[in-house]
């Protein structure tokens, strides 16, 4: 990935933990694990309508962590630190697959179905949004729910992120075009919330 996917950065992210959740990044010896919670048809229902396979799961796994290296920052594999089962990922990287709002930086989630309801999804994003604004020093931050996931869009209302527009995702070889939300929310809006 080129610098021109998303603003410049003031320092790489680093691991964090949350009051329930710790924060790290992916390793290749988490394809197992992952590879169980991505079979889920409910994890991917958007955008995929389907579980993923364990080579799709790896793939996924591999993209995170070559942009973790590439670009200073990504997703974080998600912990739930009472019991040190791994629950999803949640975090920031590059919205690739929407070029109209690039260079662009977008706070995102996915989670085990065991995993929801807990409020994971609000408290990780919210330490991914401190990361961002407070180490990666970006003025901007995005979140692209599809229109059809109203619990995403929830949880990007509770981040204080304004609806900003409906944008269309282009169709890809795996799936078809989708309707999305695009919310923002900037670095003086999140500080002072």
């Amino acid at each position: 990935m080129s610098g021109t996917l998303h603003p410049p950065i003031a320092a790489p992210l680093g691991d964090t933990t949350t009051d329930r959740l710790e924060l790290r990044r992916f390793h290749a010896e988490d394809l197992d694990e992952l590879a169980v919670i991505f079979a889920k048809p409910e994890v991917w229902q958007y955008p995929y309508g389907r579980a993923f396979s364990r080579d799709e799961t790896q793939t996924f796994l591999k993209t995170q962590i070559d942009e973790w290296a590439s670009v200073g920052f990504g997703c974080w594999l998600a912990i739930e630190r009472a019991t040190g089962r791994m629950v999803g990922y949640v975090g920031i990287s590059v919205p690739t697959f929407l070029p109209e709002v690039l260079p662009a930086v977008e706070v995102g989630w996915r989670l085990d179905p065991l995993a929801w309801g807990k409020g994971y999804a609000t408290e990780g994003a919210s330490a991914a949004l401190d990361e961002a604004f407070k180490t990666l020093a970006l003025e901007e931050v995005c979140s692209i729910p599809q229109s059809e996931n109203p619990p995403s869009v929830r949880v990007a209302e509770r981040l204080g992120m304004r609806r900003d527009r409906v944008v269309t995702i282009p169709a890809n070889e795996r799936r078809g075009e989708l309707e999305a939300l695009l919310f923002v929310i900037a670095r003086d809006e999140w500080l002072n919330r």
